[in-house]
């Protein structure tokens, strides 16, 4: 039986017991093809040596795709380490977002649609109000780069953040790789090529004015994940809920007083506060807000933390922005988030399920269906 390649050259396997039925399986426009007068299934010379040259391709086919794998497989290891040594999952998460978060369903044509594509490696997206600090990411993710040049930047970008939310504690996200990306800053989608989006290809703002010119929060974020991106509200309040980590930054979204460093830092993010899920000691870099007190731990504290009837946080010492806001007032959204609250396995199984999705937005794989590890 012919190995069953998910390459598209499988297409071309010679099938013998086509040829021993007389034609099927001979190479078209060989000597072995029915209607030369030969007894079907007695290859001559031309087509021998064109299967041979097929059997030799496929072999090269099959080999390479194994060394794909086995370069994801050992990326997917080292990430983990460094993910645990350098405590940067925030970071790595958010510039896996940014670049899934340019995809605009209402294009069709790659790369113009945007999405994970790697455009993020390149300074024409970095450079991106909404993606102020994010080149920090991309610095930590270089010398992968560089160590496995089978893996497309592209899937480095979204391993790199699925692996991030499972080392903090989160679910494991099913994910697929072979994404086509990007091969530099030319292709970038640019800032105002998003219909209804005054900025950053359609990013989300944490507070008005909002660049889709909505008159609240819960109505940005809906142009933007669902309008443009293609979520329904469940997804949404899933995906507002990986808040449960990460910081804010004054350098950086300037969404709050709290900047780099231990002396501008707030009460949860100072260099001895333990934050992480495992309780180890570590945080990186010092300074910034945080919407959790325990902010590398992914769990559901983002949506049981004590807020106001207004949906703010009781907890002066963390940040909260309108969009978070909302998530807790909106009638639709509110539904899913005390969901969540009450059931974390819930909330866990959700965001699984909609990571992977927004990790796949306006991505083209080779193959097709991608590559599982």
């Amino acid at each position: 039986k012919p190995p069953q390649f998910s390459h598209p050259l499988a297409r071309c396997w010679p099938t013998p017991m086509a040829d021993a039925r007389g034609g099927g399986g001979a190479v078209p426009g060989s000597e072995g093809a029915a209607g030369i007068g030969r007894p079907a299934g007695l290859c001559g010379p031309t087509e021998l040596r064109a299967r041979a040259r097929l059997g030799v391709l496929c072999a090269n086919v099959v080999a390479s795709q194994e060394a794909h794998i086995e370069e994801l497989r050992r990326l997917r290891a080292e990430l983990v380490e460094f993910i645990d040594d350098r405590n940067c999952g925030p970071i790595l998460i958010r510039l896996a977002w940014h670049d899934s978060g340019t995809y605009d369903q209402r294009i069709k044509e790659w790369p113009a649609r945007g999405g994970a594509n790697g455009g993020n490696w390149f300074q024409e997206q970095l450079e991106f109000g909404a993606n102020a600090g994010l080149d920090k990411a991309r610095n930590f993710l270089k010398p992968f780069e560089k160590k496995y040049p089978l893996v497309s930047r592209a899937d480095l970008i979204q391993m790199a953040s699925a692996v991030a939310i499972e080392k903090l504690g989160g679910p494991k996200i099913d994910m697929i790789y072979g994404r086509r990306a990007i091969e530099s800053g030319a292709s970038c989608v640019k800032p105002l090529s998003r219909e209804g989006f005054a900025a950053n290809a359609g990013l989300p703002d944490g507070g008005p004015p909002f660049s889709c010119g909505s008159a609240t929060p819960e109505e940005h974020l809906r142009n933007v994940f669902g309008k443009k991106m293609g979520f329904n509200d469940q997804e949404i309040v899933a995906l507002s809920g990986a808040h449960t980590i990460g910081r804010v930054f004054k350098e950086r979204s300037g969404a709050c007083p709290f900047g780099y460093g231990n002396a501008n830092a707030s009460k949860y993010t100072k260099e001895d506060v333990i934050a992480r899920h495992d309780g180890a000691k570590g945080i990186g870099m010092a300074g910034g807000a945080a919407w959790t007190k325990n902010w590398l731990s992914f769990d559901n504290a983002y949506f049981t933390q004590p807020k106001d009837a207004s949906g703010n946080l009781l907890d002066k010492d963390l940040v909260w922005l309108p969009t978070d806001a909302c998530v807790f007032t909106d009638p639709a959204f509110k539904q899913v988030a005390d969901a969540y609250a009450k059931d974390e396995a819930l909330f866990m199984s959700d965001y699984a399920k909609a990571h992977k999705k927004l990790s796949e937005l306006g991505a083209e794989f080779s193959p097709p269906g991608g590559i599982k590890i």
